[in-house]
């Protein structure tokens, strides 16, 4: 069976998420090779090796903290060489369609991003992704050199099953680009106890019916309640009302989840773009005619301030 490589998202060994969800689909369509950069591979391997990675390659070097993208490029570019894969698979975050954009042009391949899903075909894995703001699913391949796929956050769920996961060395040759741009400081993200918004299989987001800052400690609540991430439209941000980084849309982050809560967010085109994979999208917005209300499983046409706490309450009495 052919191999497929799997580009590992990792936090010092703690792979996260994606990563195991790229195991389980590179699985449909051959046999997982995980490649693992930087420090921690002996926390990942067995994790690695627990989700199918039959063999996981690893590399450490200071150019994977200190520099951008460009060294993790070569390290990929020397696994292909030595796998020689039938596909490669990358976690569609920003730095992952960055490296996989420049691996592509590396090796000569064509590339499919943001997919949600990633199947077996007569002629190559067939990618299947939502396009023209989710208002169309197209199916495709890659029809020159090895397929690189980016796949969305939360598109399968992961799935153990335990491989070998023997544990290889890759050499890597870094090229003379790889140290053009320095790394020269790190701020570590605050931590709101949440899940990261891409990843979290709930998001709660307000927009601008929440009507200000001061309000959105209503949304975080229903949030807490379930576990879920906070997003915010566009509009709400730009007011200032919640950080940029748990924006929702077509120029803020595209999340995926299983259940997506959208309270007081009209539904522009520019939002769906960002959100409408979600798997049930529920909507509470006074307005019967948003268009929010156009694409939703559940919708409920009222006030959010009276809503949302109503359901925080049923939610945590349900929970006991």
């Amino acid at each position: 069976m052919a191999e497929v490589l799997v580009y590992v998202d990792h936090v010092d060994g703690s792979v996260r998420k994606p990563t195991l969800e790229l195991l389980t689909i590179a699985r449909r369509i051959g046999e997982p090779v995980a490649l693992h950069l930087g420090a921690g591979a002996d926390t990942a391997a067995p994790v690695l090796a627990e989700y199918g990675a039959v063999k996981v390659l690893t590399a450490d070097a200071p150019e994977f903290a200190d520099y951008l993208v460009v060294p993790k490029v070569d390290a990929l570019e020397a696994a292909v060489a030595a796998v020689s894969p039938a596909a490669v698979l990358v976690p569609s975050s920003a730095d992952g369609k960055e490296i996989a954009a420049r691996l592509a042009v590396r090796i000569g391949s064509g590339i499919i991003t943001d997919a949600v899903d990633v199947e077996a075909g007569d002629e190559g894995p067939v990618a299947t992704q939502s396009v023209f703001a989710a208002a169309f699913t197209t199916k495709s391949r890659v029809s020159k050199g090895t397929p690189v796929i980016t796949v969305k956050p939360n598109s399968a769920a992961p799935e153990a099953a335990r491989a070998a996961g023997t544990v290889e060395q890759l050499a890597v040759t870094f090229g003379d680009k790889a140290t053009g741009t320095k790394v020269t400081s790190r701020t570590p993200r605050e931590s709101t106890g949440r899940p990261e918004l891409t990843e979290a299989a709930i998001v709660v987001s307000g927009g601008r019916g929440v009507n200000g800052a001061e309000n959105f400690p209503v949304i975080e609540a229903l949030a807490d309640s379930l576990g879920a991430a906070v997003g915010a439209s566009r509009a709400a941000v730009d007011a200032g009302w919640y950080p940029h980084t748990n924006q929702v849309g077509q120029t803020g982050k595209q999340v995926s989840p299983q259940l997506y809560i959208a309270a007081g967010i009209s539904g522009a085109i520019q939002h769906r773009a960002g959100m409408q994979t979600s798997k049930t999208i529920v909507a509470v917005n006074k307005d019967s005619e948003a268009p929010i209300f156009d694409l939703v499983d559940y919708g409920v046409v009222g006030d959010l301030f009276q809503v949302l706490p109503q359901l925080t309450e049923e939610v945590k009495a349900r929970k006991g």
